[in-house]
């Protein structure tokens, strides 16, 4: 396959993910209007014909109970097939590069690996955690986001300035992404306990959440896994990489800087946990702050600021007009090879 027809074929990909993804939000909205629909019926069987009025006879539906298991599990199965169509389309899309290249040159690429890592995490978390009832959160979170990805971050495929051509970089965003997954996914158990305290809802979505005591267990395990990774990326590996392209392990980029704060706020995160005893409301919202620092990091840096020296938050508007442009995705990508022009010829 030439070079063209990769970058068509990771296109291809990502849409053909997010209707996966898109299509395991449906079943997971399904289970929960069923197990509504099964609430209801339950009430509605008060007392049986032929029983004393003493007491009260409450049938189970079996029906719809079995339709929302399978409706589920169906969730979940399409959940990991969209991980699996996703990360073909994220290996396409490196190979698409001349000469190839790891997938997270820009905005688009960083954040189609981004919310792979999210849905990893949770699909591979559902094998030893009860968790399956994060599925319409997490599937609507990735949906929303390769949405904006393929929307408004779309960018050519261009080969990664010197800059970024080092291994340090690959070991660097790897364990960022491997972090920002996992915090992403604390932070949405963090959000899930502040409503589940405050609620007493017997039906619903809500009444599937397990008590607000294993909300913030969970969400506690998910930053005890992401910090180390996080430490390892912002405070290791990304001075490495730093040092050997720009010749300072600090250079006060605004990235460092958030990337340091975000760091400061999850290791006051663990502290207060484990020091002051730290639980429920107060750890909830402080990881929320947290997870608000890091996605400002990630977006509002590569907008509200222009002296970042971090490439992958440069945009190409005129290439993405041109791609999204098109009538035919080969049209679209043939394209953007007589776009990069020249300096950057295609197989």
């Amino acid at each position: 396959m030439t070079d063209a027809q990769f970058e068509v074929f990771s296109y291809q990909g990502v849409i053909a993910a997010a209707v996966l993804y898109f299509l395991a939000m449906l079943a997971y909205f399904f289970e929960l209007a069923s197990l509504r629909t099964e609430v209801k019926e339950e009430v509605a069987v008060a007392v049986a014909p032929g029983r004393s009025s003493g007491g009260t006879y409450v049938e189970t539906p079996t029906g719809t109970s079995r339709r929302s298991e399978v409706a589920g599990r169906l969730g979940l199965v399409l959940t990991a097939f969209a991980v699996m169509v996703h990360f073909v389309a994220l290996v396409a899309r490196g190979l698409a590069a001349d000469p190839n290249r790891v997938p997270w040159g820009n905005m688009y690429e960083f954040t189609i690996a981004g919310t792979f890592v999210v849905a990893l995490i949770f699909v591979l978390s559902t094998l030893r955690l009860d968790i399956e009832w994060l599925g319409p959160l997490v599937t609507t979170f990735v949906v929303a986001a390769l949405m904006a990805a393929f929307l408004g971050l779309d960018d050519a495929v261009l080969p990664l300035p010197d800059a970024l051509n080092s291994p340090w970089l690959v070991i660097h965003v790897v364990s960022a992404v491997i972090s920002t997954g996992a915090f992403t996914l604390g932070g949405l158990l963090s959000g899930l306990y502040l409503v589940k305290s405050r609620s007493s809802a017997t039906t619903g979505y809500l009444a599937r959440v397990p008590e607000p005591k294993v909300l913030d267990r969970l969400s506690y395990r998910m930053h005890a896994f992401g910090f180390p990774v996080w430490t390892f990326a912002v405070l290791i590996t990304g001075p490495i990489w730093a040092h050997q392209a720009w010749g300072a392990y600090w250079n006060w980029d605004p990235k460092e800087v958030w990337a340091f704060i975000t760091w400061v706020v999850y290791a006051a995160y663990l502290h207060a946990r484990a020091t002051a005893g730290w639980r429920g409301r107060n750890a909830a919202l402080l990881a929320l702050v947290g997870v608000a620092t890091l996605w400002f990091n990630f977006i509002g840096i590569n907008f509200f600021s222009s002296s970042s020296q971090h490439s992958y938050a440069e945009g190409a508007a005129p290439e993405m007009s041109v791609v999204l442009g098109l009538a035919g995705p080969v049209e679209a990508a043939q394209e953007v090879g007589v776009v990069v022009g020249a300096d950057h010829p295609r197989a």
